[in-house]
């Protein structure tokens, strides 16, 4: 099937400008050491099996809501759609109910459009504190994309788009996890924990394609929603998973110290 000219046209201009920016992934200040969950906003989140201070912690939206049931509650960091911020559809005036006087240690704003200051003012509105704010551009993700998938994806339409919960993903990976643990992340699933809406969840098909990828390609990607590993096929984190877990990173820091 032939594109449109459009299509094509939008497709040529973001690859170029893309290769003339060259944008860095992003990825944490720190180097995460211990497992890492990517919480999600699924009607369905599992605490990990051995979740203790160790695990870091990364939030989608509005998820951060069931995190003071594990007993967490400042994040490692937060992804937020730019539409949370000031939008008027449920989802956002849910997600901004749920994170009002909450806060995360690293705020990233997913393609922003307006200045920083004014997103600094519409985040204030909200009463949601974070000790330092980024900003991710559509370039960003896809140099995202890019460093851990391969190939360059440039959203021209539904069917290339991915969530928030696999960028997500893609910053743990790319900050050294050897452990991504997702909960509250299921493409099959509709509606969002902090609302009865039952709203139909996007770019499902896109995400379920790249978690498989990620899957065939080793890398280390587990869930914690038994329900998830049994349509997913993603292995379930269990507690057997976090004991040999645990026993590896024991025995690379012995092998460091001893060096």
């Amino acid at each position: 099937m032939r594109l449109p000219r459009f299509e094509i046209l939008t497709r040529i201009r973001r690859s170029v400008i893309y290769r003339i920016l060259r944008p860095r992934a992003p990825s944490h200040p720190v180097g995460f050491t211990g497992p890492v969950v990517v919480l999600g906003s699924a009607p369905i989140s599992t605490v990990p099996a051995g979740f203790n201070a160790d695990f870091h912690v990364i939030t989608v939206n509005g998820s951060q809501g069931v995190l003071d049931a594990w007993g967490i509650y400042v994040p490692d960091a937060t992804f937020m759609q730019f539409n949370q911020v000031e939008g008027q559809t449920t989802n956002a005036l849910h997600v901004r109910k749920v994170l009002n006087g909450k806060r995360t240690r690293l705020l990233y704003v997913v393609r922003w459009p307006k200045s920083l200051e004014q997103l600094k003012q519409g985040i204030a509105a909200f009463n949601y504190g974070y000790d330092d704010l980024k900003l991710i551009n559509r370039f960003k993700r896809m140099a995202m994309y890019e460093a851990v998938m391969g190939g360059l994806n440039v959203e021209i339409d539904d069917n290339m788009k991915f969530s928030n919960g696999i960028t997500a993903v893609f910053y743990a990976i790319l900050s050294g996890a050897r452990a991504v643990i997702i909960s509250g992340i299921n493409p099959d699933s509709s509606g969002h924990i902090y609302n009865d809406a039952n709203l139909k969840r996007l770019h499902a098909g896109t995400d379920k394609q790249i978690l498989q990828a990620l899957i065939d390609r080793g890398y280390p990607l587990y869930t914690a929603d038994d329900e998830v590993a049994k349509i997913s096929g993603i292995p379930l984190w269990t507690h057997e998973t976090f004991h040999k877990f645990s026993a590896s990173v024991a025995t690379t820091t012995r092998g460091a110290t001893l060096r």
